[in-house]
């Protein structure tokens, strides 16, 4: 029922009398209410309730209106009788709502509002009445009726009646027993009901007919939906009752239908929840009893897998109730379930072993971890035998079943698993380390559990790794050391010492032993055990059980040594430190109570002592980390920056205020050595990825890291040290550096509350150092400014203008973190003005003493903003209107409508402005205000607003027509095409109807593809995801996805353009460009080459008549060879097939086509080279006529020397014979590549025996200086030798005659 008073309810039906529904039930209210006024009756739910019996004993069910209402009014008030009434007169009103209830006519609003009556009158029944017959007119009689109604075509009666079943049964009357008097009948009825439903459903699926309806049988989901609603209701199932309803719902799992077996799942699960509370604990083992005596066939694959699953789900309830009586079931339940490992199906074999790993997890406690009693330990070994008996060859088809349950065993046990499951580790080991077990990748998943849990010392005694010492017959075992690498925790750091560091030592001096000569392959395969080995440390340090005795000054002397000696160690080794102190501080941090076996038998006392004996090696330890910082390129600090972090935070305070001043005095002496930089000094040092900085970076790198653990009384002399920093501008990068001081301050409590005691001083440091903040430095002096901010007195607002200028014009740096910075502080000034207070003007740099102070508001912070658009540069006016559109976007609904309207009218008055920068920043906040203001705010607006924005939708720069376009694009749809019309010019209105039609072309389009899921899909899923913020939806969000990137709008948020372009062209279309016979082969290393952004055109084809180059035995090209009988076969065969009138048109073509050639100036020949019939430029090849005659005179075979220049396409020939540069006797012809040259040619200009640019590669020059290339940058030939050139226009070779000697041999 509602949670709504009588009263209030019956209120709301008198006030709203004209409501479809409620007239009559008005209308009755009111009659009732009327007749009690007459009778001086007080309106009581009991006189309500006395009133309406009556009204509907004298109506029948045919006046349905009526009797509607007078039921619905009963149910409202039926609540609020008084039990005692209510069992008085069960006859009476039970005998009134009968014909209700079973009038085969009644209409669902009827039923539910009956059924909600019955409900509070059974509710208010005694243990008397629920023990009268259900021949009776008693309770049990409407329970049967409900349990009808319950299983009911119509969802809203059938989930009524439901409803009410669950309340009857969770309120039963005062009695001994657990169940309510009713359980037992609503079980027996629901069961019949979901037996016959299974029934018929059995043989409708045996008569074969639909299997669509058989398949969504809706009676048996409803009468399952009923056996589900009485099992949660009831305290459990009732007893005697459990056996055949587990029978019944295993058979319905067999089903194949997915909501039939969830269903029937559900049922199991609402019955051992219900099982789970100490009061309906008795029931469990009748249960599980009962489930156990229904084990399907071995092999029976639909019914066995539902079985375990619910056999499982069963013991997970028993151990939460009985954990050690299902412990020591444990061996029993392993053997029975164990079992089906051996069967022929793949999914009872799977269930199997899920079910084992699910009794590992839940049936074992963590007191028998802890402190196992003597019969605890006979469980466990138990438990072992019968796991490696799982490793035999009679479960060889399960092993990887078998593996998996081997491997939750390991994760259960954990540390007593050592001794238990030794044989199973070893033959694990075994299977692995045999080159034909297929199962490698589940071996290692077992061994690394089991490295885990025993501890790296015990399974390398079981497999050790043989590579010092190999014990015959044993193979050596360097594949474990990855997996030790990524196993090791909680374990004994002494292990380490003793066993892999000489293991380290031995490898190593092999290495060394090698000398520096060339590496072999074994020499690096020791490199890689030693790399193997050290890459376990972080493993043996995370959470050790011996710290105070494996991690000694001697250990920490061989770290230290190896932190200096081998840069390589640097990252193992500093994560190693790291973890020791992070994993310590991790388990001291645990807040409540202990558990052992989650923090590894470590606790809290003994984190503790771990964390004082680490720190006092601290001190030691920072000394070398930072010399070994110091020592490292910046691109490798950070692992080490991350160790330093670890041990400053458990440094004593006196070493570590002993180190800062060590550092800060090193830091003082590194500026005054380096003194200022000229610009000239900065070009001539060396840059690249592996210059080392200054000493003086280095070192304020490590002030800004200690900053946050020193104790107040030193900061003082930090903020000093940063002031001179700041101030200094002779070091950018120092200085940047300096202002992140304040921010990593702020990370810690004992820095913010500095902060907040300093305010007036950094104020005046900020300002003081504001003339020489050099550009790299913006982005973090706009960050420590943002740290100001929230800590400023309200007296001191006056530092918000005084730095506000520089924010401002910052908004429009280059850097895009600056101006991301700068828009952000923007904001948080102007929440900290909203905030109030008095801003004193005479206190603000370049103000008159005598200013009056104002009162900060959100309205004067906009005023002084707005004080830049008066500003002296076009720079500082764009800066101050981005500002203020970002400003504007942000505080839109708490700034006044007048400020609103004034910034809106002055840039309407910017928008005339000649200057692009100061347009361009209009356009952003233009795009804003149609956004994000209210529409009645900005129509009035639009009369001048349109005919400014279309003078800018002519201009192509910056991207100007574009932005105008996108802002009448959100114009159009906020505030409809006909306003945006009317003012719009009459020579610009093609621009709105352009962008009309693409409007209903898109809607168009996207109602068709309403019809395409899939489609609908990818739209959603495009659109998920793509703005961060709303802004940035508003904002960029466009109704076309090629409107292009608005870069005032990206001003406007500090991102960079190019991002936006960047991400765009991400989301482009590609082509694969493929041969019409053969597809891509994508495993190709040259498949990227057939990639294509753009949509491929097809290549043009060949003409068919074009014959393959002929080749000799030696790949040398043939041409015109006189004894080739071939090509004057084909040559006669075609001129014998070819008719007159085609030898006709082909010498036509030949003298007047577009290939034939032509006379230019000075006598030679032109020959035009189309790449197809409508190209509009001809690439001309000049010829001379002389040579062209010697070339056609002369028709010998030639070598791969020889001339190969009477076809354009072709290299140029090479001159003389073989591989040396001889004369040639012609060009070479044009390709992509420079010929190679004969006597001259257009393609290089040699000398004789000169080769031409080879593409990227300089040519093989004779024995003369190779000349320049003549196409574009290709490089020119060697002087003798192979050469190759420079990327320049001309090359000049460098080798000398031996390497010439070499090219000719």
């Amino acid at each position: 029922m509602s949670t709504m008073s009588l009263n209030e309810r019956l209120d709301k039906i008198r006030s709203q009398p004209k409501l479809s529904g409620m007239q009559q039930t008005a209308v009755v209210l009111g009659a009732v209410e009327d007749t009690l006024r007459s009778q001086n009756a007080e309106q009581t739910p009991t006189a309500y309730f006395a009133a309406l019996l009556s009204l509907l004993a004298q109506f029948d069910m045919a006046n349905k209106e009526v009797a509607y209402a007078v039921v619905y009014l009963l149910d409202l008030v039926t609540p609020h009788v008084p039990a005692p009434l209510l069992r008085s007169k069960f006859s009476q009103i039970l005998g009134s709502l009968a014909p209700a209830l079973t009038h085969p006519e009644a209409e669902a609003p009827l039923l539910r509002s009956s059924i909600g009556c019955l409900e509070s009158l059974l509710v208010a029944q005694d243990a008397a009445a629920w023990a009268l017959p259900a021949s009776s007119l008693s309770p049990r009689r409407a329970v049967a009726g409900l349990l009808g109604l319950a299983a009911d075509h119509r969802p809203k009666v059938r989930k009524r009646a439901q409803d009410a079943l669950t309340t009857v049964l969770k309120n039963p009357p005062p009695s001994p027993s657990l169940d309510h008097p009713a359980s037992d009948m609503a079980a027996e009825t629901s069961m019949r009901l979901l037996q016959d439903a299974a029934e018929k459903s059995a043989k409708a699926k045996k008569a074969k007919k639909g299997a669509k309806e058989q398949e969504n049988d809706p009676a048996l989901m409803h009468a399952l939906q009923l056996v589900k609603t009485i099992a949660t209701a009831a305290n459990g199932w009732p007893s005697r009752k459990i056996d055949s309803l587990c029978e019944l719902l295993l058979a319905i799992s067999k089903s194949s239908h997915e909501f039939l077996v969830m269903s029937a799942f559900e049922v199991f699960e609402i019955i051992f929840a219900g099982l789970a509370n100490e009061v309906s604990a008795a029931k469990l083992p009748r249960l599980l009893e009962v489930i156990g005596e229904l084990q399907p066939s071995q092999n029976d694959s639909q019914l066995l897998p539902p079985w375990i699953a619910v056999i499982s789900r069963g013991y997970d309830v028993a151990a939460q109730l009985d954990p050690d009586e299902t412990f020591a079931k444990l061996p029993t339940l392993f053997t029975q379930v164990s079992a089906f490992l051996t069967s022929s199906s793949h999914n009872i074999r799977i269930s199997a072993s899920e079910c084992l790993i699910s009794f590992l997890n839940t049936c074992v406690p963590d007191s028998v971890l802890l402190e196992p009693s003597i019969y605890d330990e006979k469980v466990f070994e138990n438990l072992g035998s019968q796991v490696n008996d799982l490793l035999s060859i009679k479960y060889q088809s399960a092993w990887m079943e078998v593996f998996s349950v081997i491997g939750a065993m390991f994760d259960t046990l954990k540390w007593r698993s050592q001794g238990i499951l030794n044989t199973a580790v070893k033959t694990v080991g075994d299977l692995r380390g045999n080159d034909s077990f297929s199962g490698k990748k589940e071996a290692d998943a077992v061994l690394g559990k089991a490295i885990t849990a025993m501890g790296p010392d015990s399974v390398l005694e079981i497999l050790p790794l043989n590579l010092t010492k190999p014990v015959a017959g044993q193979p050596g075992r360097a594949w474990m050391l990855p997996i030790l690498r990524d196993s090791v925790r909680n374990t004994r750091l002494a292990h380490f010492r003793a066993e892999l560091v000489p293991l380290s030592e031995a490898m190593f001096q092999r290495v060394l032993n090698h000398g520096a000569a060339e590496k072999t392959m074994e020499i690096k395969i020791f490199e890689t055990i030693v790399q193997q080995i050290w890459a376990t440390l972080p493993g043996y340090c995370d959470l050790p059980l011996d710290v105070t005795e494996a991690f000694d000054q001697t250990f920490a002397e061989m770290v230290a040594n190896l932190l200096y000696s081998q840069p390589q160690l640097r990252t193992e080794l500093c994560r190693a430190l790291q973890n020791m102190v992070e994993s310590n501080q991790t388990v001291s941090s645990i807040e409540g109570e202990e558990d052992l076996v989650m923090q590894g038998r470590v606790s809290k006392a003994d984190a503790q002592k771990n964390i004082q004996h680490l720190s006092g090696l601290a001190g030691n330890i920072l000394a070398v980390l930072f010399n070994v910082y110091s020592e490292t390129l910046p691109q490798y600090r950070g692992v080490i920056l991350q160790a330093i972090n670890a041990y400053l935070s458990i440094t004593p305070e006196a070493e570590l205020m002993e180190t800062f001043t060590r550092v800060a005095s090193m830091l003082e002496s590194s500026l005054g050595e380096s003194g200022p930089q000229t610009q000239a000094d900065k070009q001539k040092e060396t840059k690249g990825p592996n210059k080392m900085p200054p000493m003086s970076h280095t070192l304020m790198d490590l002030v800004i890291t200690i900053s946050i653990y020193l104790p107040r009384d030193s900061f003082a002399g930090l903020f000093n040290m940063a002031a001179i920093i700041v101030n200094n501008d002779s070091d950018p990068q120092l200085q940047k550096k300096a202002y992140k001081l304040i921010p990593r301050l702020a990370e810690s409590e004992s820095g913010r509350a500095a902060i907040v005691e300093r305010n007036s001083d950094l104020q005046q440091l900020l300002l003081q150092a504001g003339p020489k903040a050099a550009a790299p430095s913006r982005r973090d002096r706009l960050t420590a400014i943002s740290q100001i901010i929230p800590t400023l007195p309200k007296e001191d607002l006056h530092f918000i203008p005084s730095i506000l200028s520089e924010v401002v014009i910052s908004a429009k740096e280059v850097n895009e973190k600056a101006r991301t910075a700068a828009f952000e502080l923007l904001v948080q000034m102007g929440e900290k003005m909203a905030e109030g207070g008095t801003v004193v003007n005479a206190k603000v740099p370049h103000m008159p003493d005598d200013a009056a102070p104002v009162e900060a508001s959100l309205e004067e912070y906009f005023t002084m903003v707005s004080a830049g658009l008066a500003g002296s540069t076009p720079h500082m006016i764009s800066a101050s209107i981005t500002a203020l559109a970002r400003l504007l976007y942000d505080f839109r609904n708490t700034l006044s409508e007048p400020v609103i309207l004034d910034l809106v009218q002055t840039m309407d008055l910017f928008l005339t402005s000649a200057n692009r920068e100061i347009v361009r920043s209009c356009l952003g906040f233009v795009k804003v205000c149609v956004l994000s203001l209210p529409t009645d705010l900005m129509r009035p607006r639009l009369a001048t607003l349109i005919p400014n924005l279309m003078v800018w939708s002519h201009e192509h720069k910056a991207h100007f027509k574009l932005k105008v376009k996108h802002i009448f694009e959100r114009m159009i749809k906020r505030f409809g095409v006909e306003i945006v019309e009317k003012h719009c010019p009459e020579e610009d209105k093609k621009l709105i109807a352009n962008i009309r039609k693409s409007r209903d072309r898109a809607k168009r389009k996207k109602e068709a593809g309403k019809d395409d899921p899939d489609a609908e899909d990818d739209d959603a899923s495009r659109k998920a995801g793509k703005f961060e913020s709303e802004f940035d939806e508003q904002v960029y969000g466009s109704d076309e996805e090629d409107s292009g990137s608005d870069i005032s709008d990206d001003e406007v948020l500090g991102r960079s353009a190019a991002k936006g372009r960047k991400a765009k062209a991400q989301g482009g279309n590609t082509f694969i460009v493929e041969d019409e016979d053969e597809p891509l082969d994508l495993l190709d290393r040259k498949a990227l080459a057939n990639i294509s952004s753009t949509i491929p055109s097809k290549s043009r084809s060949a003409p068919s008549t074009r014959r393959p180059a002929k080749m000799d035995l030696d790949g040398k090209l043939v041409f015109n060879e006189a004894d080739s009988d071939d090509e004057i076969m084909e040559f006669d065969d075609a001129g014998n097939a070819a008719s007159l009138e085609d030898g006709i048109n082909a010498y036509v073509e030949a003298i007047k086509g577009r290939d034939a050639a032509i006379r230019g100036r000075g006598g030679k020949l032109k020959f035009k080279n189309k790449g197809n019939k409508n190209a509009d430029d001809d690439d001309e090849m000049e010829v001379d006529a002389k040579e062209f005659a010697d070339a056609r005179a002369k028709p010998q075979r030639r070598s791969l020397g020889g001339d190969r220049g009477s076809s354009s396409g072709f290299r140029g020939g090479r001159g003389g014979s073989g591989f040396r540069g001889g004369r040639g006797d012609s060009r070479g012809g044009r390709d992509s590549r420079g010929g190679r040259g004969g006597s001259s040619g257009s393609g290089f200009r040699g000398n004789s025996g000169n080769r031409g640019g080879f593409g990227d590669r300089g040519g093989r020059g004779g024995s003369s200086r190779g000349g320049r290339g003549s196409f574009g940058d290709r490089r020119g030939g060697g002087h003798g030798g192979v050469n190759k050139g420079r990327f320049a226009p001309k090359g000049q070779g460098q080798r000398d005659e031996n390497r010439n000697r070499a090219s000719r041999a």
